[in-house]
C-alpha cells in the first residue's frame, strides 16, 4: 500500500511542475536571471532551423504570465510553438 501512496504522490508532484514535458534541448538555469522560467535552447534536428549567430534561441512556457514583458524587454521574435513552449529568437546586445 505504501508503494501506491508514494507513486500517487510522485505523479501529483509531477503534475504541478511549471514545465511541460518536452524533448527540447534546454540548458542553463534561466534566461536573463537564474530561476527564470525561460531558458536557452541548444541544437537538435528541430531547433537548428532557428539558431542564429547573432541571437539566442529561448523557450518559455506558452502560458507564462509575463510573456509580453519578456518580448518587449528583450526584442524577442517568436519562431515556433511546440510541446507547450513558445520559442523566441532573442537578439544578443
Amino acid at each position: 500500500m505504501r508503494h501506491i501512496t508514494l507513486a500517487a504522490t510522485a505523479l501529483a508532484l509531477a503534475a504541478c511542475s511549471p514545465f511541460p514535458e518536452t524533448t527540447l534541448p534546454f540548458f542553463g538555469d534561466g534566461y536573463r536571471a537564474k530561476g527564470d522560467l525561460c531558458r536557452r535552447i541548444g541544437e537538435d534536428d528541430f531547433t537548428n532551423q532557428f539558431l542564429d549567430d547573432a541571437a539566442d534561441l529561448v523557450g518559455c512556457p506558452a502560458d507564462m504570465e509575463n510573456l509580453g514583458v519578456f518580448v518587449t524587454e528583450t526584442g524577442a521574435k517568436e519562431v515556433a510553438l511546440i510541446d507547450g513552449y513558445r520559442l523566441y529568437s532573442v537578439p544578443r546586445r
